[in-house]
């Protein structure tokens, strides 16, 4: 997927979830959900149960247990959720957008700052800026956060083996 799909799709997703908000459908809702999370999911990565809690996607203040919804609570618990995606996929939009930051489906397309003339400075021959993990995005290291990075590792590795047992226990302590 290229940078301009990707802002195609999301801002798509954005649009049709304010007309959910407006005319509130449970059915319409779940379908927009599931296009809504596939996308972030190819962009993004999955999103684990933490992901989503932190965002507060479908999670409704005023939940309905043991009963069915009426038509009003339907209609409230669509637009809250509505919103609430909406709003992760705004940030996500800002992200890729405004911030240009490389995603993990990407394959093409040209950041905010790049090159779009051909050059190839940190580019590939077709001008686009290369695909790659957040982490290796190509920004300017702090010298500080490198070394503090680089002294955590060393402490790691010395201390790999902590995990491992030292000596055979004995079967009478073995339950």
């Amino acid at each position: 997927m290229t940078r301009d799909e990707l802002i195609l799709r999301t801002r798509q997703l954005v649009d049709e979830g304010e007309r959910l908000a407006a005319q509130p459908s449970l059915g319409a809702l779940q379908v927009w959900l599931q296009l809504s999370d596939d996308l972030l999911a190819r962009a993004w990565g999955s999103m684990d149960r933490y992901h989503l809690a932190w965002l507060m996607v479908g999670k409704p203040k005023g939940i309905v247990r043991g009963r069915a919804m009426t038509a009003d609570e339907e209609a409230d618990y669509v637009r809250e959720v509505a919103s609430q995606k909406i709003a992760a996929l705004r940030m996500s939009l800002d992200a890729v957008d405004r911030q240009g930051m490389p995603f993990v489906g990407e394959t093409g397309g040209v950041s905010p700052g790049a090159p779009a003339d051909g050059a190839t400075g940190g580019t590939d021959p077709s001008g686009n800026a290369p695909d790659r993990a957040p982490d290796r995005s190509g920004l300017p290291a702090d010298p500080a956060l490198t070394e503090r990075l680089a002294e955590a590792r060393r402490s790691a590795e010395a201390h790999r083996d902590h995990g491992e047992r030292r000596a055979p226990r004995p079967d009478r302590m073995q339950r």
